[in-house]
């Protein structure tokens, strides 16, 4: 779809850059990253006035307190902080950016959407291992880590999008992700659930996933590929490839690329194995099972 250029008011336009620039530059120094993420938030939110008077010994109500102190990400917990395989070190660091940008996410301004885009653009050449250029992120997108992300260039990932970095995710240069799209890169064994398997899923230069699919870990979407709307991949969708069902098929070469695709009776191999990232636990940790289940089979 053809789209129009849009810019904002020269004053907007300047306050806009300047505070981008501005946490930009802090997030890239030595500055501590809990601190940075509760400044930005703390006025962001306009609720800066509230907190000296908490810090000044000004008594503040229980909720009022929960309030101030969950700028402050290192007050907070994730889901993906309980996963017992992540890398802590790299985590550490990854925690902080993602609350802000979830937090970010939550308030009014993130509707602004020319400051939201490059925002969130900023935020992920800190928070992903890779972030390419003119990359546009819209909003409620979410992930495991996501450090364990790399994104090419001129990417753009639409509303609603899950980036399970569990295991690992790379997408290509010009890659489109559709509202509420989920990749996945781990996956649970059928008996016992508490075991996780990692992967590493891939998404190629200039493949489209559409509204609402899915793709499975350790599967390859190739390049300039599509997958239809509710789609679960769940096998490789070859180079040029039209996938579309549950679970997916190939069912259609892109006109013009039927000369260097693989066949469609040739499409569907499953490669989920050949991906799989091995993990190790450390021999002191202290798990637990939630599910507190009964395993064995009937005698």
């Amino acid at each position: 779809m053809t789209k129009r250029h849009v810019s904002l008011p020269e004053e907007a336009e300047t306050g806009m850059r300047e505070f981008i620039a501005e946490v930009d530059d802090r997030l890239s120094s030595d500055e501590d990253t809990c601190a940075v993420v509760e400044d930005v938030l703390l006025d962001l939110t306009g609720d800066r006035e509230a907190y000296e008077r908490w810090q000044a010994g000004e008594s503040v109500s229980p909720a009022e307190r929960v309030r101030l102190q969950s700028y402050d990400p290192c007050n907070t917990t994730l889901e993906s902080e309980y996963y017992a395989e992540k890398d802590e070190e790299a985590f550490r660091r990854s925690k902080h950016l993602q609350w802000l940008w979830r937090q970010f996410d939550s308030l009014p301004i993130a509707d602004n959407v020319e400051f939201a885009l490059r925002f969130r653009s900023m935020l992920a050449t800190h928070l992903f291992e890779e972030c390419g250029e003119n990359c546009r992120f819209f909003k409620g997108i979410t992930f495991t880590y996501g450090h364990n992300i790399r994104v090419g260039d001129n990417v753009v990932i639409h509303d609603d999008v899950h980036l399970d970095d569990r295991g690992r995710l790379t997408i290509g240069d010009r890659v489109s992700l559709s509202d509420g799209v989920h990749l996945y890169s781990h996956d649970h064994d059928v008996v016992d659930q508490t075991e996780v398997r990692n992967y590493h899923t891939v998404v190629e230069d200039d493949a489209r996933v559409t509204f609402d699919a899915m793709v499975r870990a350790g599967n390859r979407v190739g390049e300039n590929a599509i997958v239809g709307a509710r789609a679960v991949v769940q096998h490789d969708v070859p180079d040029h490839h039209i996938a579309v069902g549950m679970p997916a098929k190939s069912v259609k070469i892109k006109p013009g690329w039927e000369d260097v695709a693989v066949p469609l009776e040739e499409a569907g191999r499953n490669r989920q194995d050949e991906r799989r990232i091995e993990y190790e636990l450390d021999d002191d940790l202290e798990v637990f099972d939630e599910f507190e289940r009964d395993l064995r089979p009937p005698n």
